[in-house]
């Protein structure tokens, strides 16, 4: 695992983001590489699970030296194998163990990085939560919703640049929010266990350097794909995946 104190000092840099960024900025519009009826954004799909990929040697994700839950693996070798990103990056993100994984388009570990989540277990998300102001959204309705999404980049009302996972229910990932010094949301991300990494309202706090560093730069230019990881039920279930290992024989 990527040693989870390296640069977290720079997340205690005040930064304008609120603590649920797409809440609060649902009303700003999604960029031009947003076009829903080109790229399904936002949309959950249960793609690439009857693959036709009978043949062939298996692909698979190379992690290098990060050890991912099994989960983790399984989702990304099935990518990888299925071409279910469709050429473009992607992230994995593991809410049971609360980390990121930003891989090129060819399935490369580009990064990996401990993340804040929505502070309620679920994988669903409340309906038109994205429409609500942050002080009507429910403590037990604040969940990071698992499934696959099209992402880009783009602004908040505030100027700052996030990625926006589900525009439809206000669901972004962007730099640690630290605006709200009682939630110690820097020090959570620097622990060594995900059990206090549940603090959102529903978005996905990265560590400052790893969006600098890796998700903008990734991310600029083009879209990519998300999946969020779900906590209540199988990965197989939620993406329609398949196992890459027996594909393989």
């Amino acid at each position: 695992m990527v040693a989870r104190a390296l640069g977290f000092a720079l997340a205690l840099v005040g930064l304008l983001l609120t603590p649920m960024a797409g809440a609060q900025d649902k009303r700003q519009a999604p960029t031009k590489y947003q076009a829903a009826d080109a790229l399904d954004n936002g949309r959950k799909v249960n793609a690439g699970g009857a693959s036709s990929l009978s043949q062939g040697k298996a692909r698979r994700a190379n992690f290098l030296n990060e050890r991912p839950s099994p989960d983790s693996r399984y989702i990304a070798d099935w990518v990888v194998d299925s071409g279910d990103n469709q050429g473009m990056p992607f992230i994995i993100i593991d809410k049971v163990g609360a980390m990121a994984f930003l891989f090129g388009a060819e399935g490369q570990l580009r990064g990996a990085a401990p993340v804040l989540l929505g502070s309620a277990r679920g994988d669903d998300a409340a309906a038109d939560i994205g429409t609500r102001k942050l002080a009507d959204v429910r403590p037990h309705e604040r969940t990071t919703p698992a499934g696959r999404f099209v992402a880009s980049l783009a602004k908040n009302l505030r100027g700052n640049e996030i990625l926006w996972v589900d525009y439809e229910t206000g669901i972004a990932l962007h730099r640690v929010a630290t605006s709200n010094a009682k939630d110690r949301r820097a020090q959570r991300l620097a622990t060594d266990t995900p059990s206090d990494n549940r603090i959102s309202y529903g978005c996905i706090n990265v560590p400052v350097t790893f969006y600098e560093n890796l998700v903008s730069p990734a991310f600029t230019g083009t879209n990519g794909v998300v999946y969020v990881l779900p906590e209540d039920q199988s990965a197989r279930k939620a993406f329609g995946s398949y196992d890459v290992a027996a594909r393989e024989g």
